[in-house]
């Protein structure tokens, strides 16, 4: 009875496991595809999931003393080639910008792969003295990279993130800094996901462009395979160099800063579904299901069902939250 299969419209991991996360994605209704190849839309059962994902990691970060800020989503071109290995890495995800209405624009605009080039163009203003450090900022929004593969939530031409950008004194801060972020990630997945991960250090090979060192959580999916789940790198000085972000330390000696950056994506979606789902559908850690109790009234149309349905619900959602199905109603 227990492998009795629920759902006939969804393959089985073991006949197709690629098959079987897609079937999922449409079944659970958390996005579509769009008319713009390699994007989605987000619909809102799975809006709603990352919202939940997004104020409980937020929350964290806070509690880590992570502030929010907002940056444009266009970088001028000769703002990304300062730092020779970042572009070079991301040159082939590019999307670019190259007309204002129907003027060409002097100088290309690129949209944001990701942000560093534009936090070290603020940094460079922001931070004078060390009485100005450590800036530790994150913000959470898009980026665009022009993926040739694309699969719902796990690889998109655009996605949703946050990307923390900060900056330090010393090498020895910001290596604390990296792990502080990546132990969050950790933490965050096996307290609040419920997926156990795997930390470790990227190969020279893999590491991101521009980074003196990358470290990763990895994740176990259902198919044998790893996901990488969240990252975060430690810049060094390079980009402060490229950029001239300098500083005037205690012992009146201009310095370059150091520097970190970590991310976590609507991958982890991917990650919930490939870890959870079983072959009759979506499965969802508690404290990221959008509704935690389904009240499903029986023989709804005779008195007082209806009602006794909602009175239960009033008792239930100061802790949980809480759904009356009413579809077979006719409203649902």
């Amino acid at each position: 009875m227990a492998d009795k299969k629920l759902v006939e419209a969804i393959t089985s991991m073991e006949e197709d496991f690629a098959q079987w996360y897609t079937d999922v994605v449409k079944k659970a209704e958390l996005c579509d595809y769009t008319s713009v190849k390699g994007c989605m839309v987000i619909k809102p059962a799975g809006y709603a999931i990352w919202e939940l994902l997004q104020r409980q990691l937020d929350d964290r970060f806070k509690a880590n003393g992570v502030e929010n800020v907002y940056l444009p989503m266009f970088i001028p071109e000769s703002l990304l080639e300062k730092e020779k290995d970042h572009v070079e890495g991301f040159a082939p995800e590019v999307a670019w910008v190259t007309h204002g209405g129907l003027q060409p624009l002097q100088e290309r605009l690129c949209v944001r792969p990701t942000s560093e080039t534009l936090f070290c163009d603020f940094y460079k203003n922001e931070i004078q003295s060390y009485r100005d450090l450590p800036k530790v900022y994150n913000q959470w929004c898009s980026v665009v990279r022009w993926e040739k593969e694309t699969r719902p939530f796990l690889r998109s031409r655009e996605f949703l993130w946050q990307e923390g950008h900060t900056a330090h004194a010393t090498f020895e801060e910001a290596e604390a800094r990296t792990i502080q972020m990546l132990n969050v990630y950790a933490d965050f997945c096996k307290d609040v996901l419920a997926i156990p991960v795997i930390k470790g250090q990227k190969t020279e090979k893999e590491k991101f462009a521009g980074a003196e060192a990358t470290y990763t959580i990895e994740s176990l999916m259902h198919d044998g395979k790893a996901l990488q789940s969240g990252t975060s790198h430690n810049f060094g000085d390079g980009f402060a160099k490229a950029f001239g972000i300098q500083f005037t330390d205690k012992d009146n000696t201009l310095k370059h800063v150091y520097q970190t950056s970590w991310g976590m994506t609507t991958r982890m979606i991917g990650a919930i579904i490939m870890v959870h789902g079983d072959n009759s559908g979506l499965v969802l850690p508690p404290k990221v299901a959008p509704i935690q109790v389904a009240i499903i009234p029986i023989q709804q149309k005779k008195e007082g069902v209806l009602d006794k349905a909602y009175e239960l619900r009033d008792r239930l959602k100061s802790n949980f939250r809480v759904k009356v199905d009413e579809r077979l109603s006719g409203s649902y």
